[in-house]
């Protein structure tokens, strides 16, 4: 239950802040154009009848404020975006508008908050972040290379690309006309510069996921098939607090889940929701494709089951050996293989729950 005497809105932006505050006793409505800056919100709502709470929507000005105002000794919510109820008939939207909705849905108890991460954990979840976003530069620039070479005739066809073997082809390589070879040699440079970025942040990720609190977590998940240590980090602060789900819950968390629409005896499914957290569901379906081939335990799997318990062990060894089943089932079925993929990357999702959640 709402306990607080005031409840207090905010529409939080870059470079402003619309504030809104309802006094529970008197019903009074107090609203504030705010410049952007912790201090100068802590200011105004200190000015307010307390004891106070405060909402604001989770966005890109990250969670500062909301450990400003608990340092304060107030109790802060940031909201989930798309869970917010409103109105069908509102037609108006402004910044202000906004604010006082939030005030009232807080004062309601209507407001499904987010999980606010540590600073520790933010920091980590933004290197992670940082990594992804260097996997999509690499393979753009890659791309870039590769369809230049192609514009002039020049296909590489001796085994995998981008291997050192295709790297010192690419050496070898020297483009008629001093503007081609130019631009060839920016491309490649281009690569060549985050590649080693991408190199680094690697570097630094197994170095926070061999000592930090994240640690007892990813070599557990690593006791899984697909889930080496970039993805187990990567899934270990993504989703942070692992608790607030049960092994069925956390595949809607992810956007696993079937879309329905469904009314009296009719029952409509379609394509998953692709809801929530996009970077941990592209790693759980890409981890689910390895466990489609024969599963034995090899030197790498059982380096990983080294590190981990062995209740993480044997845990882990029965969900490979269940997803595994999975697959063979789905292709005796002729399942189409992206779409038993998807089922069986919601699977891991909850086998991933279970080792998280588990006691070392």
């Amino acid at each position: 239950m709402f306990t607080e005497r005031t409840s207090v809105g905010l529409d939080v932006h870059a470079r402003s802040v619309a504030g809104a505050a309802i006094d529970g006793v008197t019903g009074e409505l107090f609203q504030k154009k705010l410049p952007p800056g912790n201090d100068r919100i802590l200011d105004w709502v200190r000015t307010l009848p307390g004891p106070v709470a405060v909402v604001y929507e989770a966005g890109p000005t990250g969670f500062g404020l909301h450990r400003a105002l608990t340092a304060a000794g107030m109790r802060s919510v940031v909201a989930a975006p798309s869970k917010l109820q409103r109105p069908s008939g509102d037609r108006v939207k402004t910044d202000a508008r906004d604010a006082v909705h939030l005030a009232r849905l807080l004062r309601l108890d209507e407001v499904t908050p987010v999980s606010v991460p540590t600073a520790d954990q933010e920091a980590a979840r933004d290197l992670v972040r940082a990594r992804e976003d260097c996997r999509g530069d690499l393979m753009r620039a890659r791309h870039r290379l590769s369809k230049l070479l192609l514009r002039h005739g020049i296909v590489y066809d001796d085994g995998q690309a981008w291997t050192n073997k295709h790297d010192r082809w690419l050496l070898q390589q020297h483009l008629a006309g001093a503007a081609a070879q130019a631009a060839f040699d920016a491309e490649y440079e281009t690569v060549l510069q985050v590649k080693a970025r991408r190199d680094r942040l690697d570097r630094a990720i197994e170095g926070l996921a061999a000592d930090s609190e994240f640690t007892p977590l990813v070599r557990r998940l690593g006791c899984l098939r697909g889930v080496s240590t970039l993805t187990g980090f990567a899934l270990a602060v993504e989703i942070g607090d692992w608790t607030r789900f049960t092994g069925n819950s956390i595949g809607s968390f992810v956007g696993l889940v079937p879309s329905e629409f469904s009314s009296g005896q009719s029952r409509t499914q379609g394509p998953i929701t692709k809801t929530g957290n996009g970077h941990a569901r592209r790693l759980l379906v890409e981890a689910a494709w390895h466990h489609r081939p024969r599963y034995h335990v090899g030197a790498v799997m059982q380096g990983r089951w080294e590190q981990a318990s062995a209740a993480a062990r044997a845990r882990g060894d029965l969900g490979n050996r269940r997803l595994h089943e999975r697959w063979v089932r789905f292709l005796e079925r002729r399942k189409r293989p992206t779409i038993a993929n998807i089922a069986i990357a919601r699977e891991l999702a909850g086998w991933c729950w279970s080792l998280a959640v588990m006691d070392d």
